[in-house]
């Protein structure tokens, strides 16, 4: 059954294109070249961007500047350790990364490291609540975070350079250049950054040992116009990681470690573009590799490894048939191959999808979109998904947002085929599949925005490693979770003469039931606030950040917790602008406070420290 939808789903897409490519259409007249398609199919769902300012304030990993600006839990062993993100209560493989529209969490464990992405090298940053599988793939359970590349099309060269000093001997250097004309556009960007990390446990006489981390990152991007209606794009993207493992912290004692871990995560994406006013087609191909060795010990040249390559080709076909009626049809095809010291008889994949989005405007305040997609695949049997979203504008100051959808997560290599120490992989299971509902309300006066929105997430067939035999553990579809809470947004933002206030926060409300157990989920805190407020005076500006995560369960039988915490960050700024010389200075003070809180068990994280950091523009 399931090839016969997917057969229809790549008629459909061969049709529309023979059928619309005929007729000569007025040109595209483009100069700014983003992601517009996320905006344009996701009315129904809580669409959260961070300015250029937000990014700013915020450290340079997308760990930190997530951390303050949302509702999403995040793991960190450690500033600067691996780092795994909880978005509604789901976990960290059910939260998709989405990196110019192609999705690049790990195919060997299921997610996205976000102290390996510098939030310098992305134009924009939005965060996506709810289910988005249909147009996403895999994991897009909880929410999805997109990471886009804008492409001008006008006469500029622009150069940014950006250096940081901090406390524990932390060194930040960053360099990008931008360079358009008309039909030719190109970036480059340069992060890299070292840390001793010896930060302080308060309260203890130990310090942060073997926790230095060195991390490079390499953004390249061009676009050309080859004519007109067609337009050549490539997306590049290369982090290099070398880190030091910290033990832990065990009562009055520390546990030693020599750990270290080197990872290398590449990913390139070439697209073309043809359009006009009424159609826009793209074929897109793209390649992502990632592989990671791990050292027992730091001083010795031995290390077990893993690797993937994901090799992608996707075509993408939206027309517009009308003011009121759009239709998208997009096939795609991945080949994936994995291996490493402890994959057992691995098997590639190749998994081939055919999706369907409808989009209506039913009247001036009313319309909606329905997604359908189908997979087919080697490995495993996938579910037949779908999506349905709308927006509701009542008036001009109060819209309703509404999306329902099925998901799913795939086995990934590490649950099909770990064969290492204390585990073994199960080849027989079987896609987490989820179904979600979304309602929201949001609200506009003038300088004022509040968003109230409701959710809840059914998971059937969770993947969960269990112990089956004395030490070893092996991953079993067992789990059915219901995962459901509230989201509120507000802010605020006003100027008069030569000053400028705003003012935003976010609270998460989260329930996340194992239904077996009727326990919360490990890592899912009930309450979670972030706030943020900025004042700006001519060329100075401060602003205050404020944390508050409540406690979370540590173990499945929620005997063990972290107590909740809250922790501070303010800064000041002082902004020169001129024809000859554009320039910003930051200094920073985090967890101002001196806070000791953990956000992982027995890994404290840093006490109060400092940074300044120069921003340079040409």
């Amino acid at each position: 059954m399931k090839y016969r939808i997917l057969c229809i789903l790549v008629t459909v897409v061969i049709f529309t294109q023979q059928s619309f490519t005929q007729e000569n259409i007025n040109i595209l007249d483009e100069v700014l070249v983003s992601d517009t398609k996320l905006n344009k199919f996701s009315e129904g769902y809580k669409l959260s961007k961070l300015s250029d300012s937000v990014i700013r304030q915020n450290d340079n990993s997308l760990t930190g500047l997530l951390r303050y600006n949302s509702t999403i839990y995040f793991r960190e062993n450690g500033i600067g350790g691996t780092s795994s993100a909880s978005f509604r209560g789901t976990g960290a493989s059910q939260t998709a990364v989405i990196w110019n529209g192609i999705n690049i969490n790990s195919q060997l464990n299921g997610q996205t490291d976000f102290n390996t992405i510098s939030v310098n090298n992305y134009d924009n940053i939005l965060i996506r609540g709810g289910g988005g599988s249909v147009q996403y793939g895999s994991g897009a359970i909880g929410g999805s975070i997109h990471l886009n590349n804008d492409f001008r099309f006008v006469n500029h060269f622009e150069n940014t350079i950006r250096i940081a000093h901090g406390s524990f001997n932390t060194n930040e250097a960053h360099y990008k250049v931008k360079f358009g004309r008309e039909k030719v556009y190109s970036d480059v960007g340069v992060d890299y950054l070292y840390s001793d990390n010896d930060y302080k446990y308060l309260g203890t006489p130990f310090r942060n040992e073997n926790g230095d981390l060195r991390k490079l990152n390499i953004n390249a991007n061009t676009g050309v116009f080859i004519n007109e209606k067609n337009l050549l794009k490539f997306y590049h993207n290369t982090f290099i990681g070398d880190r030091n493992f910290s033990g832990l912290l065990l009562g009055n004692s520390l546990s030693s470690s020599n750990d270290k871990f080197k990872d290398t995560n590449s990913r390139s994406l070439l697209e073309w573009k043809n359009f006009t006013k009424q159609y826009t087609s793209r074929l897109s191909v793209a390649h992502l590799h990632e592989m990671f060795r791990f050292f027992d010990n730091n001083e010795i040249e031995e290390y077990s490894f893993g690797k993937s390559n994901n090799l992608i080709t996707k075509y993408d076909f939206l027309y517009k048939i009308n003011e009121d009626i759009q239709v998208n049809a997009i096939t795609d095809y991945s080949w994936i191959q994995g291996e490493g010291t402890n994959f057992i008889n691995a098997e590639s994949r190749n998994i081939f999808s055919g999706t369907l989005i409808f989009k209506h405007a039913l009247s001036k305040k009313f319309n909606y979109t329905f997604n359908v997609r189908q997979e087919a695949t080697n490995v495993y049997d996938s579910p037949l998904l779908f999506a349905l979203d709308g927006k509701y504008n009542v008036s001009d100051n109060y819209k309703i947002k509404f999306n329902t959808s099925k998901n799913y997560r795939i086995p990934t290599y590490n649950d099909l085929y770990w064969l290492g120490p204390g585990g073994e992989g199960n080849p027989d299971l079987v896609p987490e599949t989820s179904i979600q509902g979304e309602i929201g309300q949001e609200f506009s006066f003038k300088d004022f925005l509040l968003s109230v929105t409701a959710y809840y997430i059914n998971t059937e067939d969770l993947i969960r490693w269990i112990p089956v035999s004395g030490s070893v553990w092996s991953p079993v579809n067992v789990d059915e979770v219901n995962s459901y809470g509230a989201e509120i947004n507000a802010e605020y933002s006003t100027s008069w003469s030569k000053n400028a206030l705003s003012f935003i926060t976010n609270y998460g409300y989260t329930k996340s039931i194992n239904k077996e157990t009727d326990n919360q989920l490990i890592y899912v805190p009930l309450h979670k606030v972030t706030s943020s407020v900025s004042f700006t005076h001519k060329s100075l500006s401060a602003y205050y950040q404020f944390l508050y995560n409540g406690s979370v369960f540590i173990t499945t039988d929620n005997a063990n917790e972290i107590d909740g915490y809250d922790v501070s960050n303010v800064g000041l700024a002082y902004t020169h602008s001129s024809k000859h010389m554009n320039f910003i200075i930051d200094v920073k003070a985090n967890n101002l406070f001196n806070k000791n809180y953990q956000n992982v068990g027995f890994r404290p994280m840093p006490n109060r420290n400092y940074q300044i950091q120069l921003t340079y523009k040409f």
